[in-house]
């Protein structure tokens, strides 16, 4: 099933008095340095610092009795692992999530303060899907992927459609691609409300198989990327986002791990917030187009600001 912006809609309701309307920042610094007003929809301030809450709570709040007593089985490098932690215990719902051993130990250990059961495994050696998907065999869970999923891409879609409920309409919109979930809803929503609209996906430089994807016309699986944009380590789209992103998406940037850095630092020094690498990806794609989009009102999600403050002091002061 190929999610619809009724399909986001329909995921507002569910998410009304659960998720955080999160604010729309802006910088009259940063404008002037790019040349255009940037709307800033900070998903970095959302419930366990991620718009992945959106999603995992529309999917779970869909679950049937049954499926809800049997529980639920997840994969993620952090943010999908706590956002379905939260909705899970919100909705009474058990949980098992599979994370990365090298995961960032913030998002552990919120994950399992979240009340879920973590199963650990190498993110380079192992196939996180085949684990999720033998655990849900094995116990009679329901999987719920990061984004390969029409509720979970829906409920991503509620972000930019609040962006632009509470902003007005946007010329660009540039939005943080890793598997392709959020993007997917956030053209949904973005065509919808802001019809004009061009829209960017962008990703780590050392991981472009979205770019590889749109350009071949088919996904493209890669090696994990190393990078440290940990949210965005993905190694191929979701079949349920793809056709989304080739109607929609006008193209896909890349940002290196020094852009990154930069912009986070941009986000602590002007915009007084915390954001973790993955989610600078479109203010650093916005960054690296300064001066050529003269005037216009630009869209930027901020994905999530969950990072080890150690790690954060570190990337900050050049280690």
């Amino acid at each position: 099933m190929i999610p619809t912006f009724a399909d986001v809609q329909a995921a507002a309701d569910r998410l009304r008095g659960h998720a955080h309307r999160t604010p729309v920042l802006t910088s009259r610094r940063f404008d002037a340095e790019v040349g255009a007003e940037v709307l800033v929809k900070a998903e970095n301030l959302q419930r366990m610092g991620a718009f992945k809450f959106r999603g995992a709570f529309n999917a779970l709040a869909k679950l049937d009795a049954d499926q809800r007593r049997a529980g639920v089985v997840a994969y993620s490098s952090g943010n999908h692992a706590q956002a379905v932690a939260l909705a899970a215990r919100i909705l009474g719902i058990p949980a098992t999530i599979v994370m990365p051993h090298d995961a960032p130990a913030v998002k552990v250990a919120a994950t399992k303060g979240y009340g879920a059961q973590v199963v650990t495994y190498d993110r380079y050696t192992e196939d996180r899907e085949r684990l999720g998907a033998q655990l849900a065999a094995e116990r009679g869970l329901t999987l719920i992927p990061p984004y390969d999923h029409p509720d979970v891409v829906a409920g991503q879609g509620t972000a930019v459609m609040e962006l632009i409920e509470d902003a007005g309409p946007i010329d660009a919109l540039f939005v943080p691609l890793g598997g392709g979930g959020l993007l997917a809803g956030s053209c949904l929503a973005a065509r919808a409300l802001s019809p004009q609209v061009r829209i960017f996906g962008v990703e780590p430089e050392a991981g472009d198989d979205g770019r590889q994807s749109l350009a071949k016309g088919e996904i493209v699986h890669i090696d994990t990327p190393v990078t440290i944009a940990d949210g965005a380590q993905t190694q191929h789209l979701g079949a349920t986002g793809f056709p989304i992103l080739q109607r929609e998406v006008a193209d896909v940037l890349t940002a290196s791990d020094a852009e990154l850095v930069e912009v986070m630092r941009i986000f602590a020094a002007t915009y007084k917030t915390v954001v973790e690498p993955t989610g600078c990806l479109g203010m650093a794609a916005v960054r690296a187009l300064a001066g050529r989009l003269p005037g216009r009102r630009i869209g930027v999600v901020v994905s999530g600001g969950n990072v080890d403050i150690e790690r954060y002091a570190a990337l900050l002061a050049g280690a």
